[in-house]
């Protein structure tokens, strides 16, 4: 009767921890293909509006261009307003960033300290905007999976975020997130993400991002739009020393 019991302990145990791994399979299966829509183009390029709304309702509007070639080179670079013309932000492989401020006259580097600041103003930290799949950066756990969505939990796989988990609603159909909620370290949740994706030839394009922080009751909207893909970017366009725009009066010399 003893070794009956034992026996059906074992059992018990082995199938929680099927259980147990099947469930992880799944997350690390459906952030994985979370990654694949977000980084599948060749290239990708678009000019995109970012909307700046504060406490009191007040808006700020800037623009950009966006360059994009793979999963390891971001290039933005603002036109308007003319306080804003100029400054671009590259992202590189490993979380490497560089940012280009006119007023400095070079690119400077963005140390992993300073992850967690302001993307050139807006409620996007430089973190938010690296290059790096989410697979890579987070050990995801499959939390619940209702209606047409999952719902994921991503704790970071280093000490290196600056935050303590990300909880991303992702589409079931599709495979493209639908929110994110962001916790800092102190485990408290303090932002979160929105988004909207439409089909553009055979890509999925976020077409709208919402990021909203509730310590500053304020809020960004990023709108991509004449959005191109697979156009053939050269990796001459995600150089650092193309940050700072050419002397035009050089040019004509």
């Amino acid at each position: 009767m003893k070794s009956f019991k034992n026996t059906g302990l074992l059992l018990v145990l082995m199938l929680s921890v099927c259980i147990v791994d099947s469930k992880a399979q799944d997350a690390a299966s459906i952030l994985a293909k979370m990654d694949k829509i977000i980084f599948s183009p060749k290239d990708k390029q678009g000019n995109v509006t970012i909307v700046l709304t504060d406490r009191s309702g007040k808006e700020k509007v800037r623009e950009a261009t966006m360059l994009q070639k793979g999963r390891d080179k971001k290039l933005y670079r603002y036109t308007k307003p003319e306080s804003q013309a100029g400054i671009a932000t590259l992202s590189l492989s490993d979380d490497v960033m560089w940012l280009y401020l006119p007023a400095f006259g070079k690119p400077k580097k963005i140390s992993m300290l300073a992850k967690d600041q302001s993307f050139t103003g807006t409620d996007f930290s430089y973190e938010d905007m690296v290059t790096t799949p989410y697979s890579e950066r987070y050990t995801p756990t499959l939390l619940s999976s209702q209606g047409n969505s999952y719902l994921l939990k991503l704790i970071p796989k280093t000490g290196k975020s600056n935050y303590s988990k990300v909880f991303v609603k992702i589409d079931k159909a599709n495979g493209y997130p639908i929110s994110m909620e962001f916790f800092n370290k102190m485990d408290k949740k303090f932002k979160d993400a929105s988004y909207r994706y439409e089909k553009v030839g055979e890509y999925w394009n976020a077409s709208e991002v919402i990021m909203k922080d509730y310590e500053k009751n304020h809020s960004t909207k990023i709108l991509l739009n004449n959005v191109k893909f697979d156009q053939g970017l050269s990796d001459d366009l995600f150089l650092v020393e193309k940050l700072k725009p050419a002397d035009k009066n050089k040019e004509s010399n």
